[in-house]
């Protein structure tokens, strides 16, 4: 039998029983296939957001059609976002994972057919774009879910938290390689076909490797007590509890709306800069630096909140602060040669910015209690792309044209570039009022906590699990 983990001694009146739970090692095949298609899933998303001008010159459309290929992700993860929750916790991890990565690698490969002139005439190219982002669209859901069920079902206590932490982590690195990687590849537009080869190679390898390579829908025995029991809530029990909690529903919003202003910020990047005389190179470089202090913010955050478990406060001043950033970047981006100051804002604004995502979760859960985590993170991510599809929208109706400028990097064959100036505005204000909104109105108990401390309910939990387990 694979690695054999430690053994632990409950009891009462001096009388234990010994649980012994066991790990294997094929949990670490299942993380890393889970990574790359979490990685790989991202990459898909915002392939185009970088060189948004050279793809709506290629392909002779419009730069509100390019942004299309990025709001369908929002769009269609709405409904489907509750519908992913339910298959991971009703079908299980085997089935939600292989079906993501097949509709994953299925879409990446439609996206190539825009570029085979035998298959694609006129507008036909754009709708294999389209189409291709759908499916792809369709896998993000059940992705992103998974990391959690995955720790849960196949980790030990003592890494579940690290699973977690690098699954979940897969999808901003993701974020990251496009921003990087898609004005490298397209230097110009003609290249835009080896950009789309390109992104499919991690698909069709991670789907390879889930279809092969998982096998089984939980470990033949449970790495751990709490893995053998569950004290939440059945989903719809917990969704309708959700509704009616006023602190959970206020977290949503706020923390929704920040999500969605990330998406917006990681979309649009290109276009706002490229106006202003920025290169597409500079404005990947600004995308990269917000999503690696993003991850430095997220990591350093949560080493100081196991320590305080300070969430509300921390919550509360990393939100302010990444508002004053977005205000700066705002401003700033409307003025030609402030490249440093820009680097050091769209670096800030991650910083702060994505260090809530971590707590904002754990947050969620604490004042959710005891409706599971799935259910809870699923509905704050379902409010983020509802919030996101409409600021998406928002944003690009407040945009006006501007005459040609010599100075403008956006390469459009069109009659002037967009002129982002009031969108951008917006965006810094609505981040500021929300910010506000959350300092002045969210309060909570840390409802799990107290759970766990004042009514032993992880004891019992453990107890239950072990009541089978033959004495040593």
């Amino acid at each position: 039998m694979e690695g054999a983990e430690a053994a632990s001694l409950l009891g009462e009146g001096g009388r234990g029983r010994l649980a012994q739970f066991k790990t294997y090692r094929r949990r670490w095949f299942l993380l890393a296939a889970v990574c790359l298609l979490n990685c790989s899933n991202a990459m898909l998303w915002l392939t185009f957001a970088p060189v948004a001008d050279k793809t709506a010159a290629y392909f002779h459309i419009s730069l509100e059609m390019v942004n299309w290929l990025s709001i369908v992700y929002l769009l269609i993860s709405i409904p489907f976002g509750l519908v992913a929750t339910w298959v991971l916790d009703s079908v299980g991890l085997r089935c939600a994972v292989i079906l993501s990565a097949w509709l994953n690698m299925t879409g990446s490969i439609i996206r190539t057919f825009s570029v085979l002139k035998f298959l694609s005439l006129g507008s036909q190219s754009y709708w294999y774009l389209f189409i291709g982002q759908c499916l792809c669209a369709l896998a993000q859901p059940l992705i992103i879910f998974s990391p959690t069920k995955l720790a849960a079902l196949w980790f030990p206590d003592h890494q579940r938290a690290t699973a977690n932490m690098i699954a979940s982590m897969s999808n901003p690195l993701g974020i990251l390689i496009s921003n990087v990687l898609s004005p490298a590849l397209v230097p110009e537009g003609k290249h835009i076909p080896l950009m789309l080869g390109v992104y499919a190679v991690p698909a069709v390898t991670a789907c390879a490797l889930a279809t092969v390579g998982i096998h089984e829908k939980v470990p033949p025995t449970p790495p751990s007590a709490s893995a053998t029991n569950s004290t939440s809530q059945p989903f719809l029990t917990g969704l309708k509890m959700l509704l009616r909690n006023k602190p959970y529903i206020i977290l949503a919003v706020c923390f929704g709306g920040g999500i969605g202003m990330f998406t917006c910020f990681s979309a649009l990047l290109e276009q706002i800069l490229c106006e202003k005389g920025y290169s597409n190179e500079f404005a990947g470089l600004n995308g990269a630096l917000f999503t690696v202090c993003g991850l430095l913010g997220a990591f350093l955050l949560g080493l100081y909140i196991d320590r305080t478990r300070k969430f509300i406060e921390s919550t509360k001043i990393c939100f302010c602060l990444s508002a004053l950033a977005s205000i700066v970047f705002a401003v700033t981006s409307r003025f030609r040669h402030q490249a440093i100051t820009l680097a050091i804002t769209s670096s800030l604004f991650g910083f702060f910015g994505f260090a809530i995502y971590p707590i904002a979760m754990e947050l969620a859960v604490e004042c959710s209690y005891p409706v599971g985590e799935g259910t809870s993170t699923g509905l704050i991510f379902v409010a983020s792309q509802i919030e996101g599809v409409i600021l998406m929208i928002l944003l690009q109706a407040l945009t006006t044209r501007v005459s040609e400028d010599p100075s403008s990097t956006c390469a459009l064959d069109q009659d002037g570039a967009l002129d982002w100036t009031t969108p951008v505005l917006v965006l810094a204000g609505l981040c500021s009022a929300m910010a506000c909104f959350y300092v002045v109105f969210f309060h909570t108990d840390y409802k799990r906590l107290h759970a766990e401390t004042n009514s032993g309910d992880l004891v019992k939990a453990e107890d239950t699990a072990t009541a089978d387990v033959p004495e040593a």
